[in-house]
């Protein structure tokens, strides 16, 4: 017997990461908001493994962080390894990755939204999303037990649970991660609305008892010794760290994968999901890098009140007796028990164009999605949806332009525009080399990027942004102080260079040209100048700045070519099939994806660059006709 149970401005479906920040930021924004789980047990779950960050991911944190999100403090609070990757590649590409206590971090945030003040958290699963007689403005959804939840706009967050079936070699059954319940009425209702499906799979490895593992046969990964923590509130953090472990796969564990490729479902047709290129399984590895001889297997803790170690890079859906007999070939694995099976899950998602890019769909008002469902994969790349989604819900409910991040501003700008202007077949994952201006993008000056966005949101307080416009004096002031000063060519400056095999100067030189040259660190600067006492994030903007200004100024210039076309903005009402010389396929596609922008468009897989030509002559005629 269905019921009226309550009313609300904002629903979000699923607790995951994408739904904790999409809930976080519509409640912050003075939205009432609740949010579902299937199982409360289940808010913030780390169904594989239990680390945030990692190459571009941890960009996207640093991001997710400025503008007013949770993802960083909550790993800052909860972390147990923390490194800096890439770090002989240029800050460009660092990321920060940090091994967290997965209980700890599920506990720690799903209190953080018990005490959000207009957040109600509920415990059912959503199985109708109640719309207008037109099919085309949500109204409410409709739990399991026939509970009705009035709404205004809704976000879908619902990961890997719909339609979500388990499969370990020949075994296949319907349930979502982690042996949780999966959710399999909610697609029959998005269906009903004509919301296009797509399948995807993704896996994860086994987990494994510590006592039966033999590290003395393993290389110990140590975290850094500085700390960088994930969100700009945290100068600094003082943990004790605990080791991860690296070993690594052998012939005789390929021949074990290949004599049983007949039991792999990837291969015998029980998967129908694509699942993620950039995260393949331990058979995909064998069959695609034939070549290789091993591959690295790093054995990380689930936290510090367990015995339970992830097996990182080794996610598979062969049968359990096979998995049992290939880890028992790795080093350090012979005597190995294991305490859960590596599967894989298969799991409905929507196609990404029907989105805006403020993530609404472009059929249904008020039907934003985040997340997996949108065919992404990963934690961080889920909780820059889910913020995203959570401010536009909020802004259109206040009457508001949404926020929409370009190519040029964030990595959430570039996972986004990717996933719904050009799609995706396969779970989308962000590198660094997605984005074109990623010098620009640095995870170090997420703060500079994003944090005045976020106060004008309402999402940053007024104290934090008062420290961060300190921070940005401080850091411009010892640019021009740098810039202004110079060294004589002293015995003092020639021995200092000379240590450092840089060349020596016949004349006075300034700070910032000393400071440009690769041997040279804004530290050992103090050896033959006064430095004023900064902060450690302040000295890094300052010499990251000054080592790459010729580097950076030409990616500005580039970025000023690219805005020309964002800037040039399409009707909503254009007709593309009357457009002249535009090509029968640009016509479909643009009619289906709606592009913003001439930038846009000429981003949109199919659409050429006569194609653009086209469309902006007929634009220019309408200007014409118009005025």
């Amino acid at each position: 017997m269905d019921y009226f149970a309550g009313s609300y401005d904002v629903v979000v479906v699923g607790a995951g990461h994408a739904g904790c920040e999409a809930a976080l930021a519509s409640a912050r924004l003075g939205c009432k908001t609740i949010i579902f789980s299937i199982n409360l047990d289940s808010i913030a779950n780390m169904p594989c493994n239990p680390n945030i960050g990692g190459t571009a991911k941890g960009h996207l944190v640093r991001e997710i962080d400025a503008l007013g999100g949770e993802m960083g403090k909550n790993t800052d609070k909860t972390f147990i390894q923390s490194k800096i990757l890439n770090y002989s590649k240029g800050p460009a590409v660092y990321s920060l990755r940090a091994q967290v206590d997965r209980r700890q971090y599920q506990m720690e945030m799903k209190h953080t939204l018990e005490l959000q003040e207009n957040l109600d958290v509920r415990q059912a699963e959503i199985v109708e999303i109640i719309t207008d007689e037109s099919k085309t403005k949500v109204k409410g959804v409709k739990t399991h037990t026939g509970a009705i939840f009035e709404c205004k706009a809704i976000i879908l967050t619902t990961g890997t649970y719909l339609m979500g079936r388990i499969i370990i070699g020949d075994v296949s059954y319907s349930g979502g991660p982690d042996g949780l319940f999966p959710a399999n009425r909610l697609s029959e209702s998005l269906l009903a609305l004509n919301i296009k499906l797509l399948r995807f799979k993704t896996g994860t490895p086994a987990r494994l008892n510590r006592r039966s593992i033999d590290f003395s046969k393993m290389v110990e990964q140590k975290g850094d010794d500085e700390i960088i923590p994930f969100s700009f509130e945290n100068e600094s953090i003082e943990k004790e760290q605990v080791s991860c472990w690296l070993t690594y796969t052998n012939n005789e564990t390929h021949e074990v994968i290949r004599n049983n490729l007949h039991r792999s479902p990837l291969y015998s047709g029980n998967i129908t999901g694509i699942g993620p290129r950039y995260c393949p399984s331990i058979e995909d590895k064998i069959v695609r890098f034939a070549d290789k001889e091993r591959h690295q297997v790093f054995v990380e803790p689930m936290g510090l009140d367990t015995e339970e170690m992830y097996l990182q890079g080794m996610s598979s859906s062969l049968p359990e007796d096979v998995q049992i007999e290939f880890m028992k070939t790795i080093p350090g694995l012979e005597e190995v028990k294991v305490m859960r099976s590596a599967y894989a899950i298969e799991y409905d998602g929507i196609d990404a164009t029907e989105l805006k890019l403020s993530l609404e769909h472009k059929k249904i008002d008020g039907l934003f999605s985040a997340g997996q469902i949108n065919g992404s994969s990963g934690y961080e790349e889920a909780a820059a949806q889910g913020i995203i989604a959570g401010i536009n819900a909020a802004m259109k409910l206040k009457g508001k332009n949404p926020i929409i991040l370009d190519r040029s501003q964030a990595y959430i700008g570039v996972l986004i525009d990717d996933l719904v202007t050009k799609g995706t077949k396969e779970p989308y994952r962000m590198m660094t080399s997605r984005a074109e201006y990623r010098l620009l993008l640095r995870q170090d000056n997420a703060d500079l990027r994003l944090t005045p966005i976020g106060r004008e949101i309402g999402l940053i307080s007024e104290e934090r942004y008062n420290k961060f416009l300190q921070k940005k004096e401080l850091v411009e002031k010892e640019i021009e102080r740098i810039e202004t000063t110079y060294l004589p060519p002293s015995e003092k400056v020639l021995k200092y260079l000379e240590s450092r095999n840089s060349t020596a100067i016949k004349s006075g030189i300034n700070l910032a040209e000393l400071l440009r040259r690769p041997e040279i660190s804004y530290e050992s600067l103090s050896e033959v100048c006064e430095l004023p006492n900064l902060s450690r994030s302040v000295k890094e903007q300052v010499e990251i700045q000054i080592k790459y200004e010729g580097y950076i100024k030409r990616q500005i210039q580039q970025v000023e070519q690219f805005k020309k076309l964002e800037d040039r903005k399409i009707p909503e009402d254009i007709d593309y099939s009357i457009i002249k010389n535009l090509r029968l396929e640009a016509k479909q596609k643009l009619s289906q994806i709606k592009p913003d922008s001439i930038g846009q468009a000429s981003r949109i897989t199919g659409v050429s660059p006569a194609d653009i030509t086209a469309l902006l002559i007929y634009l220019e005629q309408m200007n014409r006709t118009s005025n």
